[in-house]
C-alpha cells in the first residue's frame, strides 16, 4: 500500500528551503501523482515571485557551462538559484540521461542552489511536459531566479519561450548559428543573445550578422535584445549577462509585458491540462471509439457526428 502523502507538511518544508522536500514535490509532479491537484492548490498562493530564465541553443554552444557560470554570478549577488535541466530520456528507465551533478558539481554544497534534471520523455520542443508545475514548486520554495536549460534539439527549442519570463539564446562562432537562428524561429523568441566561445575566430562576425537580423524584428517591440560575448569556461561575460537579465526583468514589469506573458503561460497550461483530461476520458471509451470508427468507414455515420457522440458520452 502506498504511503499517504502529507502535502501541507511537504509544502511547509519546501517553503523553508529544505531540498529534500523540494525534490519530493518535483518527483510527485514528474510521476503525475494523484496528489498533484492538492499540491498545485497549496503552491498557488506562494508563486509568481521567481524570475524564470530559459536557456536555449543548438547542441555544442555550451549551455551547461554557461548555466554554471550564471549560477556562480547570481550567487555572488546573493540570489537563491534553481536550475531545471531538461535532459534526454533514458530509453531504459525514462529518467534523465545526463547527470546534473557531473555538469555543475561546483555548486553541489551550496544550500542556496537547487539543481534538478528532468527527463523530456519524448516531449517535443526540448521541454518536459511536467516543467510548468516543477517551476511552480521552485518558485514557491523561494528561488529568486530559476534557470531552465533545455535539451539541445536545435530548431525545436523555441518552446522554452512559453515557460520563461526571459529567454536567452546561446550561439557560438563558426557554427553557422546566425543563419540557424533565423531558420529556427529562435530570432523571434530571444530576449538576450549570448555568443559563447567568443575567444574563437568569427565571434565579431557572428555578432555583426546577428545585430543585423535583430534589427529586422518588429518595430513595435520596445525591447531591443542585447548581444553579449562570453567565454563560459572562464566565467567571462557572465556578469554582463546577469545585468541584462535584470534589465529585461525591469522592462517586463514597467511595460506590463510580464503580466501578459504569465497570463498567456497560464492559459496554455490550463488548455494542456484540460486536453489531457479529455484524452483520459476518451481513452475509457476504447470499444465505443472502435464501433464509431466502423460506422464511419461503412458510411453509416460521418466523422463530425461520431465525434459529437463520443464527446457527449465522455461529458
Amino acid at each position: 500500500m502506498a504511503r499517504a502523502i502529507d502535502v501541507p507538511d511537504l509544502i511547509a518544508r519546501a517553503r523553508q528551503g529544505q531540498a529534500a522536500a523540494v525534490a519530493r514535490l518535483i518527483s510527485l509532479v514528474e510521476d503525475d501523482s494523484p496528489a498533484l491537484p492538492e499540491v498545485s492548490a497549496a503552491l498557488a498562493p506562494h508563486t509568481g515571485r521567481a524570475h524564470i530564465v530559459g536557456l536555449t541553443g543548438s547542441p555544442g554552444v555550451g549551455k551547461s557551462t554557461s548555466t554554471s557560470a550564471l549560477v556562480a554570478e547570481l550567487r555572488r549577488r546573493g540570489k537563491r538559484v534553481a536550475v531545471l535541466a531538461i535532459d534526454p530520456s533514458s530509453p531504459f528507465s525514462g529518467g534523465a540521461l545526463l547527470g546534473d551533478r557531473v555538469r555543475m558539481s561546483e555548486h553541489d554544497t551550496d544550500p542556496d542552489v537547487f539543481i534538478r534534471s528532468m527527463a523530456s520523455r519524448g516531449h517535443l520542443g526540448g521541454l518536459a511536459g511536467a516543467a510548468p508545475q516543477a517551476l511552480r514548486v521552485l518558485d514557491a520554495a523561494g528561488c529568486e531566479v530559476v534557470l531552465v536549460e533545455t535539451v539541445g534539439v536545435g530548431q525545436s527549442e523555441v518552446e522554452v519561450a512559453g515557460v520563461a519570463d526571459t529567454t536567452l539564446v546561446l550561439l557560438a562562432p563558426g557554427m553557422g548559428d546566425g543563419i540557424q537562428a533565423a531558420k529556427a524561429g529562435i530570432l523571434e523568441i530571444g530576449d538576450i543573445f549570448v555568443i559563447n566561445k567568443a575567444d574563437r575566430d568569427g565571434a565579431t562576425t557572428t555578432r555583426r550578422e546577428l545585430r543585423t537580423m535583430v534589427g529586422m524584428r518588429a518595430a513595435d517591440d520596445s525591447w531591443t535584445p542585447p548581444i553579449v560575448l562570453t567565454v563560459a569556461t572562464k566565467g567571462e561575460g557572465a556578469e554582463e549577462v546577469v545585468d541584462e537579465i535584470t534589465n529585461h526583468g525591469d522592462h517586463l514589469r514597467s511595460s506590463g509585458e510580464l503580466t501578459k506573458r504569465r497570463v498567456a503561460r497560464a492559459r496554455r497550461e490550463i488548455e494542456a491540462l484540460a486536453l489531457a483530461s479529455v484524452q483520459r476520458r476518451l481513452g475509457e471509451f476504447g470499444a465505443g471509439v472502435q464501433e464509431l470508427a466502423v460506422q464511419v468507414e461503412a458510411g453509416a455515420l460521418d466523422p463530425f457526428a461520431a465525434a459529437n457522440q463520443l464527446l457527449g458520452a465522455s461529458s
